[in-house]
């Protein structure tokens, strides 16, 4: 039988090769994630489905991680992604420009399978590199320039 590392090495290999029927099979029914910048939970399917969305958009996906912890039944992965945005991205056309983020994900593991996962990546650097730039709100700016002569 296969460790957790190994588990959930193969689940990242998986997700960048796009086989979503083997990363389906590693999942547990009850699977949920929590995403950061994602309001809400995902089960199974619609992390599947992010996933099939994100890859249309870095079909180059690979992971590489640092550091990989693991304990009775969680697999902590540090590393990095890095993909070329030839698609759509949460309304952004494709770049084409090559993208580096770093990563920090959460898995925990139940019977073999992946009953959570938990996900962070530089959202921030990631939105810099496809060159999106941070314009503040009117109500922002106006905060900041009573804040300097106040």
């Amino acid at each position: 039988m296969a460790s957790n590392e190994q588990i959930v090495l193969e689940l990242y290999a998986a997700f960048d090769r796009s086989e979503f029927d083997i990363v389906r099979s590693m999942m547990a029914e009850d699977f949920t994630t929590d995403l950061v910048g994602v309001p809400t939970p995902l089960n199974r399917e619609a992390f599947i489905q992010f996933g099939q969305e994100f890859l249309k958009a870095f079909p180059d996906t690979c992971h590489q991680f640092d550091k990989v912890i693991a304990t009775d039944n969680r697999v902590v992965t540090i590393g990095k992604f890095r993909g070329t945005h030839l698609g759509n991205f949460q309304g952004l056309p494709a770049t084409g420009k090559v993208v580096e983020v770093e990563v920090v994900h959460l898995d925990e593991l139940s019977n073999g399978k992946i009953v959570y996962h938990w996900g962070q990546g530089n959202q921030a650097g990631m939105m810099k590199q496809l060159g999106i730039v941070f314009i503040p709100g009117i109500s922002l700016a106006i905060a900041a320039i009573q804040h300097k002569w106040s």
